[in-house]
């Protein structure tokens, strides 16, 4: 039992075991590596494909602004043509009322003529 021999045993274990390590260690990093190579790919492309599209997408925004703005103005436009055609048949159908009413009442005044004419043609003779 001496303890120069576990010494030495337990160095000889901790370098084995640093050594298994490493064994492992080394692929590891290098697919380490290759995922960051990978990755700074995409950022590259990231970087030179987002801007653009990021414009584009502004440029729609902006050209949907616009056209949710001509439609608005066009509902407007047509909401007035609407009010406009609703007034005009109010007003016609008022004339078609008043003219109802005029021929009527001249349809009563030429019976009323007619009888009258009719009644003294009889008395004068």
């Amino acid at each position: 039992m001496d303890p120069l021999f576990w010494l030495g045993l337990s160095l000889c274990l901790v370098a084995m075991s640093l050594t298994a390590v490493l064994i492992v260690a080394v692929p590891a990093f290098q697919e380490l590596s290759k995922a960051a190579q990978s990755a700074q790919k995409l950022f590259d492309l990231l970087s030179r494909e987002l801007p653009p599209t990021l414009e584009a997408m502004r440029r729609t925004g902006l050209e949907l602004s616009d056209l949710t703005e001509d439609m608005s103005e066009g509902l407007e436009h047509a909401s007035h043509v609407v009010k406009q055609v609703d007034e005009s048949l109010t007003e016609v159908k008022y004339q078609v009322e008043r003219a109802n009413v005029g021929t009527k009442s001249l349809v009563v005044g030429i019976a009323a003529a007619w009888r009258s004419f009719s009644r003294g043609g009889r008395r004068r003779r």
